[in-house]
């Protein structure tokens, strides 16, 4: 039985692309973006394997942060899809306040999990982000520990701050000894703590 994991906030930074956890997306994937009409189909997509998170929530975020903006997220969001063209993963950049740059949305269903397909579409919201755009911050859980593996790969670092930060608590402390407890040990030590103000 695996362990439950309470629902805390991480929050990560990276200030410099690691190069070596770039990848391309493996063959029969391609990326494109999520069109207009596909818009339920992405917010059904966010709520797979959220603990019953009420689709009210995904509604009200995107009203709250995207719809402001008109067309601007059909121009991020991406998809990963398949040789069916359906999407099956997806990923964007988003400019949190119009000043931070943040990675949104980082999800891959569940039957594409373990393919490379995270990766991919990290890498290519990465790859060629200028430097003016860095630090890149993102947002998760711990019982997202494979995907704080992989943030990680690419150079991100666990803020240590215990602070609100877009209204959430920063739960570093308390997320810890559940990421030591479901990471493989030598994953777990390559996280690295920073501050929002060292350099």
């Amino acid at each position: 039985m695996s362990e439950a994991v309470p629902d805390l906030n991480l929050f990560m930074m990276c200030r410099r692309l690691n190069r070596d956890a770039l990848s391309d997306l493996p063959p029969g994937f391609h990326l494109r973006l999520c069109r207009p009409d596909e818009l339920d189909l992405w917010k059904d997509m966010q709520l797979l394997n959220t603990g019953g998170t009420p689709r009210s929530y995904i509604d009200g975020y995107f009203t709250k942060w995207y719809a402001p903006k008109g067309d601007l997220f059909f121009q991020r969001c991406t998809f990963a899809c398949n040789a069916e063209d359906e999407p099956v993963g997806s990923a964007f950049l988003w400019k949190q306040y119009d000043l931070y740059t943040t990675v949104h949305w980082v999800k891959v269903l569940p039957d594409y999990e373990g393919r490379g397909l995270g990766r991919a579409l990290l890498s290519h919201l990465l790859r060629d982000l200028p430097s003016a755009d860095y630090p890149v911050y993102l947002h998760t859980h711990p019982s997202c520990n494979r995907a704080v593996k992989l943030y990680s790969d690419f150079g991100f670092a666990l803020l240590s701050e215990p602070a609100l930060i877009d209204g959430r608590s920063n739960d570093v402390a308390e997320a810890l000894p559940f990421l030591q407890r479901l990471m493989p040990e030598a994953d777990f030590r390559r996280l690295r703590l920073v501050r929002p103000d060292e350099e």
